[in-house]
């Protein structure tokens, strides 16, 4: 109870929500409030959503959507659907879970070159990437729509991405070392994806540079306005960094979708309680049922009856500690005990009865007792071989047992075996049944 109450204080906790890089509402040198502003100076204001929940049944197939440094993966089934339709979705990620998506399309990470042949301040680390020109035919077609404005863009920390038919779109050229791209394009049915391996390229301070700040313009445009020749005038919702999701493309849900919003909801709710605090009605009636929670276990405790213990000197002492034929008998009877002391406990019983019978030995051998059955059981063929094959059977179990692995005895064998002991006791008058006049000695007529 203290621990669910120690819970709740926590939750009720309000926190100080800070701003991350990325971040589309900051303003400082790492956010990216001014790419925001210019997607609304680009698309109009009305065109442009910056949602921290992105609802897939809002999206349209004329829409396109911009994930920047997504920090949890973006859901397959619902923009794999989302691209198949026609929309547009660009990954612009480093060191995020963008990676779920992309190596769902096979597009691998590579490192980017040591030496680059142009850089800012020198350094490789922001090294100048420039537009790939296509060719096709032999012919320039030219660079990507993306980049169609690009000179230059300025990196800061990229990675490199490679895909055998995806389209580059921006690449980094080196000295001595293969160029790499840090940007592809391709079609997924009727949309398209676009991936770009450095979304600090976008933020506030990366922006001051021309081609940068044309980047961010054509990324804009061509996510919802570039369709060949003919204009799409679709939404763009931009999501960055820690994003929930909800809904389904196209308004077609599964349970298991239904039952991923309802656990989203109410992790947000808690979340929202966590920063915000609960109400003051909702902390009352919870401290509410917290008293009353205690005062039914209070009262239940109180009121449960204690029977005296018995003291151990006065308990019944168990037959199996007991000792003698009964501790014994309940050893073998007991449901962990295996048959194969049973089956052992019948060739003890079979080898004393004979020999108390016909006066042998303390321990008979087997071949002994099988002569001495058969000269005076006078069982028939049937009843000596199995008689033989349950000895040999003993045998068998005996030695098992012996070497610390017992063998598994059926149930079905153990009453064959204890049947076909009693049978062989009986002929032999060995059974305890002896008729008065009758001599106990073998090979002695009747008095």
């Amino acid at each position: 109870m203290g621990i669910a109450l120690a819970a709740l204080l926590v939750l009720a906790t309000p926190l100080t929500a800070l701003a991350g890089a990325f971040d589309v509402n900051d303003n400082t040198w790492e956010g990216c409030s001014e790419f925001l502003e210019i997607a609304r100076a680009e698309l109009g204001s009305a065109r442009v959503s910056a949602v921290a929940v992105l609802d897939w049944s809002r999206v349209q197939p004329e829409d396109g959507v911009l994930v920047l440094h997504p920090v949890q993966p973006i859901d397959p089934e619902e923009s794999t659907a989302f691209m198949k339709a026609g929309g547009r979705l660009a990954i612009v990620d480093d060191f995020g879970r963008g990676d779920d998506t992309l190596k769902r399309f096979k597009i691998e990470r590579t490192a980017t070159p040591s030496r680059p042949v142009a850089s800012l301040r020198g350094r490789a680390a922001l090294a100048l990437a420039e537009p790939v020109i296509d060719a096709v035919g032999g012919q320039a077609v030219g660079p990507h729509p993306v980049v169609s404005n690009v000179q230059k863009l300025v990196t800061n920390h990229p990675t490199g991405l490679r895909h055998p038919n995806l389209s580059p779109v921006l690449r980094i050229r080196a000295i001595n070392e293969p160029d790499v791209v840090i940007a592809v394009a391709g079609q997924v049915e009727k949309g398209r994806l676009f991936a770009m391996s450095d979304p600090s390229a976008l933020i506030n301070l990366m922006l001051r540079y021309p081609g940068n700040r044309a980047f961010g313009v054509g990324l804009v445009r061509y996510l919802v306005d570039e369709d060949g020749s003919q204009a799409q005038r679709g939404r763009l919702f931009i999501v960055a960094n820690r994003f929930d999701q909800e809904g389904t493309f196209g308004g077609e849900t599964t349970l298991r979708k239904e039952l991923d919003a309802q656990v989203a909801a109410l992790l947000r709710m808690l979340e929202e309680a966590r920063q915000e605090g609960f109400p003051a009605a909702m902390l009352l009636a919870l401290a509410a049922m917290a008293a009353l929670g205690v005062a039914v276990w209070v009262a239940r405790t109180a009121a449960r009856p204690y029977r005296s213990p018995l003291p151990r000197y006065a308990r019944p002492v168990p037959l199996v500690a007991q000792g003698g034929v009964a501790g014994r008998f309940a050893v073998l009877a007991a449901p962990t005990s295996p048959r194969s002391l049973m089956l052992l406990e019948l060739k003890s019983a079979l080898f004393e009865a004979m020999a108390l019978r016909f006066g042998l030995g303390a321990d008979p051998s087997v071949d002994a007792l099988t002569q001495l059955v058969a000269r005076e059981g006078g069982l028939d063929e049937r009843t000596f071989s199995d008689f033989k094959e349950v000895l040999s059977n003993m045998q068998r179990v005996e030695a098992s047992v012996v070497a610390g692995k017992p063998t598994a005895v059926s149930r079905p064998a153990l009453s064959h075996a204890a049947k076909v002991v009693r049978d062989v006791l009986a002929a032999c008058h060995a059974d305890g049944t002896l008729r008065l006049g009758v001599e106990s000695s073998p090979g002695k007529g009747a008095a």
